[in-house]
């Protein structure tokens, strides 16, 4: 579940606000749409932890025999080119991108979209904000993103200038061409 703080009454946090806001408060997971809005991150339950590093493994597998990009836990925000600053809950940016940010860029929040995202929802969240974060992501330069919804059975497809395709689990995921070769099988 999350929590959105509208601020706008009070203050707009900005880029650099944001990441000094987070650095204060480290035991809080936050994100930040585009509007500017504080978003709370509750913390998952077993279930949905361990789904989640199943995958961060699965894709850092992939990753590790191909060395083509690096991968991100859900612990990492990522500042989109479009405003608003996101930690999907697994993350692959190409090296080709990782390797054009600075050494500042890397540490800080980086200000790139990546190439490939997962969200994982969770018995608390809501769908439609995350759909909605998922076309941020495509706004903002994504290349593929699944939205895998095991309430439901069913995972979202996001590419660029197409239709969200939706396929029923039990499904074998390709990586396409962001991810050749990957081949995941879901079936939660």
């Amino acid at each position: 579940m999350t929590t959105v703080l509208n601020l706008e009454s009070i203050t707009s946090l900005n880029r650099d606000q944001f990441y000094q806001l987070c650095l204060n408060n480290p035991k809080l997971q936050l994100e930040r749409n585009p509007q500017g809005e504080l978003i709370i991150m509750s913390p998952v339950g077993g279930m949905s932890g361990k789904k989640e590093a199943n995958l961060i493994i699965d894709i850092g597998n992939w990753n590790r025999q191909k060395k083509r990009g690096e991968v991100f836990s859900s612990s990492t925000i990522f500042s989109l080119p479009k405003g608003g600053d996101r930690s999907p809950d697994v993350a692959w940016v190409s090296l080709e991108k990782w390797e054009k940010l600075t050494e500042k860029e890397r540490e800080g929040f980086p200000p790139i979209c990546p190439d490939f995202v997962i969200e994982l929802r969770s018995k608390s969240d809501r769908l439609k904000p995350l759909q909605e974060k998922m076309r941020e992501y495509l706004n903002s330069g994504l290349q593929l993103g699944w939205l895998i919804n095991p309430q439901d059975k069913t995972v979202e497809i996001y590419r660029p200038n197409q239709e969200v395709e939706i396929v029923k689990m039990p499904v074998n995921l390709l990586g396409e061409n962001v991810l050749p070769d990957l081949e995941l099988k879901l079936d939660y």
